[in-house]
């Protein structure tokens, strides 16, 4: 009776489970990721937070480059202090215990900065930008306002100097209240609960079929 080593074969078909293994367990974890992402992104939009903070979501799967066996996704906003206070509500208040600038359309969109970066509306930009001075409206009982005097708006509703002297008119650019109080409005940890409880599935969905 003639005996044959079978190690050869057993460690070959070890290896390619092996490597079996590790290409499931990253597709798996790539498709988590990707699921996870999109679903964070509809549910900004479902909340009425709009396209644009929708699209701050990302993500990525370790490693980068190859599979392995412990392969790993990561989810992440590019806007996270957005996410975080529609996620858990929050109360917003000037940072100088005095009042929040509400922006108003007359206030137009960010403006530049001197780097050419992006810069958020602020009553001080505002007036650099366009020459024009604010002045401050107390209202009892209601929330103040930043006017612009000798002022009309535009077509686009934003508010420019009014050069024909017809008689001095106000437009409101700011609204002035003491804090804002943000409803909670996304739930990212539920999102991210039910995503991992389909890691499973999605790593079988990628084993070889036989």
């Amino acid at each position: 009776m003639r005996f044959t080593n079978q190690r050869p074969d057993l460690g070959k078909a070890f290896a390619e489970t092996e490597r079996d293994i590790e290409r499931a367990v990253t597709s798996g974890m790539r498709d988590a990721a990707d699921g996870l992402k999109q679903d964070l992104r509809e549910d900004v939009v479902a909340a009425g937070l709009g396209e644009r903070l929708s699209r701050t979501w990302r993500g990525k799967t370790f490693p980068e480059v190859g599979d392995s066996a412990e392969a790993a996704a990561y989810v992440w906003s590019r806007a996270p202090k957005i996410v975080d206070a529609f996620d858990r509500g929050v109360v917003i208040r000037s940072s100088r215990g005095l009042f929040l600038a509400i922006p108003t359309a007359a206030a137009g969109k960010s403006g530049r900065s001197a780097v050419g970066s992006r810069e958020k509306i602020t009553p001080e930009g505002w007036q650099r930008r366009t020459g024009l001075k604010l002045r401050f409206v107390y209202r009892r009982g209601r929330p103040s306002l930043l006017v612009a005097d000798d002022a009309r708006t535009t077509k686009r509703g934003l508010a420019t100097r009014n050069r024909r002297k017809t008689g001095q008119a106000s437009v409101i650019v700011f609204i002035l209240v003491p804090q804002v109080a943000l409803k909670k409005r996304l739930d990212v940890e539920s999102a991210a609960k039910r995503q991992a409880a389909r890691v499973p599935s999605l790593i079988a969905r990628h084993w070889p079929q036989s």
